[in-house]
């Protein structure tokens, strides 16, 4: 018998009624018209966790990892257990929506030099995530976010460019990033990119997985058809931890993929756009999430290496 023609790789982390969610979507509730393999990576989740595992370990390839490697290791460690033409990279926080799989498999065969598809995605209520996908990073992006010009003009193309406008992602675009909720690869491209770099433990991964496709002639893209409901952290932790790895993530990709005078100009903007933060929070008589930051610079020094660990 042949194999499956989709692997789905979803890394699990608590947030257990979600995974719950996830899973039945995917295969009771909107499969996929083609023979499907679903492998959850589970970073050391907690108890309730476990048990959604065990209630679906007789349709689902469940890799407990027993402690958190981190999301791209774990998914290079899900992809890694299959042989699927292509791979679907799915959070445990995203529902899929009817035809979601197929839509990404139909814009790969239509688009073969995308290299990666995203879908749309929408948050509980049912009003537009962007996160599905954003604009390049760039260094006049993150002084516009430094200097406050990105919270006063939200969604303007100038001083919002990661943003990308307002489009609602609802047309079929070409797009800098596509992110690790949502994400289909041909398993050749995935192989030829050589997966997730593992040096970013979580955050910023996909933005580089993307930025290298498009150095090698790919154009990554996004399919309005391909919809999932998506919960956006539902795993996570308070938001004050959230932005720390969040901003831990930005600092590695500079770090990793802008060179040195470039770098040290991006950490900088990064900087000043948390100590912008950190003091209009304190005017407001707030502490958080901004302050902790402020605090504590050692974020700006980016994901510690294998040596540091």
């Amino acid at each position: 018998m042949s194999g499956p023609d989709v692997d789905v790789v979803i890394v699990s982390y608590n947030g257990a009624a979600w995974l719950d969610r996830c899973l039945r979507a995917l295969l009771d509730e909107a499969p996929a018209a083609v023979p499907t393999r679903v492998v959850v990576v589970d970073n050391g989740s907690q108890e309730e966790t476990q048990r959604v595992l065990d209630a679906w370990s007789s349709r689902v390839d469940v890799d407990r990892a027993g402690t958190n490697l981190g999301f791209g290791r774990a998914v290079n460690r899900g992809v890694a257990q299959g042989a699927a033409p292509v791979v679907v990279l799915l959070n445990p926080d995203a529902v899929v929506q009817p035809g979601c799989v197929d839509a990404l498999l139909g814009a790969l065969r239509e688009h073969p030099r995308a290299g990666l598809v995203g879908g749309r995605t929408l948050r509980p209520d049912g009003s537009l995530d962007p996160s599905s996908c954003w604009g390049r990073p760039t260094l006049w992006s993150w002084f516009c976010a430094a200097t406050g010009l990105t919270a006063l003009f939200r969604r303007s193309r100038l001083f919002d460019p990661e943003s990308l406008g307002g489009w609602q992602r609802d047309t079929p675009r070409e797009v800098d990033i596509v992110t690790g909720c949502l994400l289909a690869v041909p398993r050749p491209v995935w192989e030829e990119l050589g997966g997730f770099d593992e040096r970013y433990f979580m955050y910023g991964e996909d933005a580089d997985l993307s930025l290298r496709a498009r150095r090698r002639g790919y154009a990554p893209r996004i399919t309005p058809d391909a919809v999932a409901v998506h919960a956006n952290g539902a795993s996570s932790p308070r938001r004050a931890h959230k932005l720390r790895l969040l901003m831990t993530g930005k600092a590695s990709l500079a770090r990793l993929t802008w060179g040195p005078v470039r770098a040290r100009a991006g950490l900088l903007l990064l900087a000043a756009g948390v100590v912008v933060r950190a003091g209009a929070e304190r005017l407001r008589g707030r502490t958080e999430p901004w302050g902790p930051l402020a605090a504590d610079w050692t974020w700006l020094r980016g994901w510690p290496t294998k040596e540091d660990r």
